[in-house]
């Protein structure tokens, strides 16, 4: 079966599968019947429930974040190009490419907050605050880590899901 998620016509609206509209989005993740978006170009985290054929915003306030390290709850936080998604748990993880950081939304109370990356651009691996990623892309996962294609310095990094961990490089750099 074929579906189709939006109706062609870049914007943020909200709604039925033919009526809601989307500007760029690129990663995606699914967990049973919910599909969460990576919707780039209007900084947004969207949530499209399968079963109702629903699309709605999670996360974002639609302008792109200008300051880093602002923590927050779903529509009010502003964002800066998220790019990838990873869920977890109760967690959905984000790859938030404008900010060089790695987020996570806690999915039960909608709060989010840097995960892992200073906000430096750089390729430093340390404890998640003090890390430094350059542009992160791409997410995926196990049980005890996150691994991410940080393309701006050319590596596959590893962050641990312990929020006290650290990142790591595995290739590249």
């Amino acid at each position: 079966l074929l579906e189709v998620i939006g109706s062609g016509v870049a914007g943020a609206d909200d709604g039925a599968f033919a009526t809601a509209t989307f500007r760029q989005p690129q990663g995606m993740a699914l967990h049973e019947d919910m599909l969460y978006v990576a919707d780039t170009g209007n900084h947004l985290l969207r949530r499209v429930n399968l079963r109702r054929r629903v699309v709605e915003t999670i996360a974002g306030t639609g302008a792109k974040a200008r300051e880093f390290n602002v923590p927050g709850v779903g529509r009010a936080v502003p964002l800066n190009s998220p790019w990838d998604l990873h869920r977890h748990g109760q967690h959905l993880y984000i790859a938030m490419a404008g900010m060089h950081q790695i987020w996570r939304m806690d999915l039960a109370t909608s709060y989010l907050e840097p995960f892992s990356g200073s906000g430096r651009e750089d390729l430093i691996d340390e404890v998640h605050s003090e890390a430094a990623l350059g542009q992160p892309s791409g997410l995926s996962g196990d049980d005890r880590q996150l691994y991410v294609a940080d393309s701006e310095v050319n590596a596959v990094r590893a962050a641990s899901l312990n929020p006290y961990g650290t990142i790591v490089t595995l290739a590249g750099g």
